[in-house]
């Protein structure tokens, strides 16, 4: 449940190449309306699977940062000063590369789990119609929810609590959201090996919340890291909508839905870890005396045998190399 703390839209028009604020005069009060838009667009957010992360930029001349800064530690916490303030920087960061059309601007601040979020999105409006009578139509424009492109969202408890990443937005294609990207003053973070760890995670809880079998599982995760070993061979950046393509192509809205969940914080369009990418078809582990390493496979083959309620392993087809070793120490014997 998203608890609205405060809401505001304002309208950033473009007419003859100049962007122009339209200022709202008083933030939007909570009702189902308003409830609704909040939940559908933070849905609607939460699982664009193509998103970046970062956090606020050291370097000066961004100042949403401190716009934002000002408005915690107001006591009187003046959502529309700060989204008024926030307007301006979008406005010129818009002007100088052109890259939108403008459109309404949605501010939320709102608090899940316990946590404070402020999300910011560009809706445009939408064309239906309305059927007064059964003779008659009329026009009749909406939000176009499901149509933004420009959105970015600040989780301001991890920003508090000093994480490495806290912002995310939407990456579109090419730079046509580095304008955005600037207006919220965000230093992307890659890290390769974290993001293709937490990939690899992801994928495997997707293999679970779909109930694949076994067999279809490790077929799944096997043509997952070809995939991303072809990426990581010609250092290209993994595309979530492409990989989910390939791997799902019946459904691949199931993927990236499943990988653009934004408590995820998955970075899409980065270049995977080939290290890290083996634990998607090999399990290890081990401890001072022993250690261990097989694939998927040998589970499935029955090469290795794992018993959950004795907590144990059997290795079976040991090799004759290992065998005379063993045999040679005289080991086993008791």
């Amino acid at each position: 449940m998203n608890e609205i703390v405060a809401l505001a839209v304002h309208d950033l028009e473009r007419k003859d190449g100049i962007y122009q604020i339209k200022a709202a005069t008083k933030t939007l009060p909570v009702t189902e309306t308003t409830q609704r838009v909040v939940d559908e667009l933070n849905d609607l957010y939460n699982r664009r699977a193509s998103k970046s992360y970062g956090k606020f930029t050291a370097a000066e001349g961004y100042p949403t940062q401190e716009q934002i800064r000002d408005y915690i530690g107001d006591p009187r916490k003046d959502f529309l000063r700060l989204t008024t303030r926030m307007m301006e920087t979008l406005r010129q960061q818009a002007q100088a590369r052109t890259a939108s059309t403008g459109g309404h601007v949605l501010f939320e601040h709102f608090r899940r789990d316990q946590k404070d979020f402020l999300l910011v999105a560009i809706v445009s409006d939408k064309l239906s119609a309305i059927l007064k009578a059964q003779d008659e139509m009329e026009d009749v424009k909406h939000l176009d929810l499901e149509g933004f492109r420009f959105a970015g969202r600040i989780n301001l408890t991890a920003w508090a609590a000093g994480a490495e990443r806290y912002i995310s937005f939407l990456k579109g294609k090419g730079d046509v959201s580095e304008y955005f990207r600037l207006f919220l003053g965000c230093d992307s973070v890659v890290e390769a090996r974290v993001d293709t760890s937490n990939l690899v995670t992801a994928l495997k809880e997707f293999v679970t919340a779909e109930k694949m079998s076994e067999k279809d599982g490790n077929e799944f995760l096997a043509r997952a890291k070809a995939i991303c070993e072809r990426s990581s061979n010609k250092r290209e950046e993994l595309e979530f909508e492409a990989l989910a393509n390939e791997l799902l192509p019946n459904d691949p809205k199931r993927l990236t839905d499943h990988l653009g969940d934004t408590d995820r914080a998955l970075s899409d369009r980065f270049v995977p870890d080939k290290r890290s990418l083996a634990s998607l078809v090999r399990f290890k582990g081990g401890t001072k005396q022993w250690k261990v390493e097989f694939d998927r496979d040998a589970v499935s083959s029955r090469a290795v045998i794992y018993d959950p309620e004795a907590n144990t392993i059997t290795l079976t087809g040991l090799p004759d190399d290992l065998i005379s070793q063993l045999q040679f120490e005289g080991l086993g014997h008791g």
